[in-house]
């Protein structure tokens, strides 16, 4: 089975910057669409950003013109760089694939990383 590994989260001041990394890991042949969702608590998860294979990215409203998200197909890794933080940014964020294929040909669906705390507090 193929893993994403989360890293990057932590504790930010208002305004500040934060930069998270998801690693796909195994045999992987290819990776279709990554992206990152987040749940604050209470609250439903939510898209934040994706990005298809060819480079092609859609972001939430709410953090249009602050998020950044990209990949290294390479390293079947996605990235999202988080600027001018917001104390509503605060949530648990969660990588995302939505389909990839292992060497040997086999297929996995919807697949969810264990997910990273980023708070934004002063």
């Amino acid at each position: 089975q193929v893993q994403l590994v989360e890293s990057g989260g932590g504790l930010v001041q208002p305004g500040g910057s934060l930069r998270l990394s998801c690693a796909a890991s195994g045999s992987i042949f290819s990776v279709n669409t990554m992206g990152w969702y987040r749940q604050a608590p209470g609250k439903q998860r939510e898209l934040v950003a994706h990005i298809t294979s060819d480079g092609r990215t859609n972001y939430a409203d709410s953090v249009k013109g602050r998020f950044t998200i990209s990949r290294d197909n390479a390293r079947n890794t996605v990235y999202l760089q988080m600027n001018s933080l917001k104390p509503e940014d605060t949530a648990v964020y969660y990588c995302h694939v939505d389909s990839l294929r292992r060497r040997g040909g086999i297929w996995q669906f919807d697949v969810w990383g264990q997910g990273t705390q980023v708070t934004v507090s002063s």
